[in-house]
This record gives structure tokens, sequence and C-alpha cells, in this order.
């Protein structure tokens, strides 16, 4: 499915696969378990219809917009997010540039202009809270009224809730992220959170330590918290190793401010300089911590690495998703 899915930028020129489709409207940053309702909603329509299915979203995410000074931590930036839902089974997405004159387009415009002129909708489906148009004017009510006139069905899929009855949200997965707890941040994602970046050159100290490390800068938008995770890595070959990653600054080595993670690789010898990887996270292990020395800071990094090796022996996936996206494997 991944090989055939169409990434579109722009609603205009929207390729005939993408067109006459269900659509699923939502900005969907972290397609967690609430984003997969809407989606698997979309799905279930398109197979009844037989149609295929797309999503509409928007680039950049609209609060980086609104509120251009406060960082915004993105779960999932825009080709982590097509990766996810072409393995939900989409056949595509269309992102459209979210700009301030955007943001004034009357709310019947982008239905008669986007959703019917450049997309053909079939059927459209969004989340029980989704405002569009200038001032938020259009609601689902004010959608299924336009679908009634020009000739569109509209579903509206209700809030989801975990197993403790608490809302799934995007904010959600960033608090448990910015606290380390990925475990509980996989649950309301439904899948291990994924980063993906090029593997650059560093200044290769783990290699003299014996614990050659990939270097990755992720964004500095980035609220992870500083420590040492369980991972997995993903070669730009596809091919996945167990590991175990620092994120933070390296304050027994160095203390320059500069960010990075630094993934040490079980049972690999190799370059990966260039290559664009994924580090999916399994487990927060310990918090970054400064030691008195070299030494002591090998010690440490060898009891870390049989942690994680041990951990990530027991995993399975989570769910269908989590193993499409083919990190967690039994």
């Amino acid at each position: 499915m991944e090989d055939t899915f169409v990434r579109h930028q722009g609603s205009s020129a929207v390729p005939a696969k993408l067109r006459n489709a269900v659509v699923a409207i939502g900005n969907f940053d972290g397609v967690h378990r609430g984003h997969q309702a809407v989606l698997g909603s979309a799905l279930e329509t398109g197979r009844a219809l037989g149609v295929h299915v797309v999503a509409l979203t928007f680039e950049p995410h609209p609060r980086s917009i609104f509120q251009p000074d406060h960082k915004l931590f993105r779960l999932t930036p825009a080709p982590m997010r097509a990766r996810i839902l072409a393995a939900l089974g989409l056949e595509g997405v269309v992102e459209i540039a979210f700009t301030r004159d955007f943001a004034q387009t009357e709310a019947m415009d982008f239905v008669s202009t986007v959703l019917v002129g450049d997309l053909a909708a079939s059927h459209v489906v969004t989340g029980h809270n989704f405002h569009f148009g200038r001032g938020r004017a259009g609601n689902p009510e004010f959608l299924s009224q336009a679908g009634r006139d020009l000739g569109f069905g509209v579903s509206t899929v209700e809030p989801f809730s975990d197993e403790g009855g608490e809302v799934i949200s995007s904010t959600r997965v960033r608090e448990m992220l910015t606290a380390g707890d990925v475990a509980v941040a996989a649950g309301i994602l439904g899948y291990r959170y994924t980063v993906a970046a090029e593997v650059t050159a560093g200044k290769q100290l783990g290699r003299t330590l014996g614990f050659p490390t990939a270097n990755m800068a992720l964004p500095d938008s980035s609220d992870l918290r500083h420590g040492i995770y369980a991972v997995r890595f993903r070669r730009a070959d596809g091919t996945v190793h167990d590991g175990v990653a620092s994120f933070g600054r390296r304050p027994t080595v160095e203390n320059d401010g500069t960010v990075l993670l630094e993934t040490f690789l079980f049972d690999f010898e190799g370059d990966l300089y260039g290559q664009q990887c994924e580090v999916s996270f399994f487990s927060f292990l310990r918090p970054e911590l400064k030691f008195d020395g070299l030494d002591p800071l090998v010690a440490q990094m060898r009891t870390d690495a049989e942690e994680a090796r041990a951990l990530l022996a027991g995993v399975v996936p989570l769910g269908e998703l989590d193993a499409r996206l083919g990190f967690a494997i039994s």
C-alpha cells in the first residue's frame, strides 16, 4: 500500500486517484487512536461506496500560523504522518498550504472550491469538533447541510476515549512524551512514537568508548524528555535493529547546548552517514546524568544496553498498525 500511496501538495491538479473519494479532514498530528477512529470510519464508508479514501490536511499546522511565538511540538511531521496514513490503508493525502490568507476563506467557499471543485468528494468524514473557514464559521452541522445541498455525504465521529475513559488527544501525547513516558504515549497513539532524521557525523567519542552511535538532530520544537531509551532503529534499506539511545546534551563529555539523538545499534557495523533513518521509542530507562569521568559513564552505558536488550526481547506489537509500521516485530 505504501508504494502506491500519493502525497499531494495543494488542492489544485489533484490526481484522478484522489478525486471522487471519501475525504477525512483534520490536522491528524500524531495520527493517534482518536484520529484513527475518524480514519476508520472513512475507510468503512469507502468500502461501502466502493471508492478510495484520502486524508485532507494542512501544512504547516494551523497553530503555528495563529501562534507563531508558541513552539509547537509536532508529533508527526508531514512525511511521517503520510507513512502512518498509508499503513492504515488510505490511498493518499492532500496537504493544503495553510496561510493567514487561506484562513480568511469563507466556509462555503472552502466547501464549494476545495471539497466539491478540486476533490469532487463523494463523502466527507470529520471529528466532532471540526471547525473551518473564516472565523471558524464552518462546523459539522454546516458541513452536513452543505453536503445535502451539493450532493455529498457527511459523517461526524464522536470523541474517542481510552480504556480509562479519558478522551484521547494530541495534547495528551505531547504531555506523555515531555515526561518521557513513551510507553503510555504508545498506548494513546496505538503505535510506538517514532522520529525520522538524517544520520550525521559527530565527534566519534562513542566509537572510542566502544559505543559507536548514529547521530540525528531532531527539530528544535521537540519536547521529548532528555534521557536514555530502549529503541528500535530502521535503516534506509528497511532493516531494523534493536538499540539504546541517548537524547540530550551529553553533560559528561560536552556542554555546548547542542541536543542530539544518539543511537547505539546492537550487533551492527557499517556506515549510516547521510541515510534518512527512523527511531522508535519503547521505554524510558533513566534521565540524562552527568558522571564523574568517562569510566563510570561507560559502566552505566553497558548497564543501559543490557537493560534495553532484555526489554526489547519481549516486545510484541500493540496492534495491527504497530505491526504494519514494522518496529514491534515479535
